[in-house]
């Protein structure tokens, strides 16, 4: 199974600012940190914003903060209201597939998906950010050294 690059930054977005708890950080600096398009990393915080995660405010001072206990932030259900599950085109609504009547492919692969996203259930933003003294470390090394 693969996430889409959007889901993956929204995740990325989630720790940086469960790292972050006490500050409102520009979306720049989040898109700096990673090497991320700034317009693309607004499209992932709008969703983000829209979901409830994170909360955005505007101008000079402006930034995301994130406004829900890491504790309370499921990754599986992260994962499944940001990425697209149509993994194979018989699972979208509008799909169709000649050979669906007979193909088991459809059937295996949903089972597979219903377990990562279970497994993704197992989990929450607080277990990411564990070991936030080394995290920290790495934001600072990578932050320091842009040419990364």
């Amino acid at each position: 199974m693969r996430i889409t690059q959007y889901t993956d930054y929204g995740l990325r977005v989630l720790i940086y600012l469960g790292l972050h708890r006490e500050e409102v950080t520009p979306m720049p600096a989040i898109a700096n940190h990673y090497g991320i398009s700034s317009n693309h990393l607004m499209k992932v915080t709008q969703q983000l914003t829209k979901l409830g995660y994170v909360e955005s405010t505007r101008g000079r001072t402006g930034g995301l903060r994130l406004i829900r206990d890491p504790e309370e932030i499921n990754i599986g259900k992260v994962v499944r209201e940001m990425e697209p599950m149509d993994i194979v085109e018989c699972f979208a609504a509008d799909g169709h597939c000649v050979i669906e009547p007979q193909c088991q492919l459809k059937g295996i692969l949903g089972r597979a998906l219903r377990a990562f996203i279970r497994e993704l259930e197992q989990h929450t933003l607080a277990e990411l950010l564990k070991n936030p003294y080394e995290l920290n470390l790495l934001f600072a090394k990578t932050d320091a050294n842009p040419s990364r």
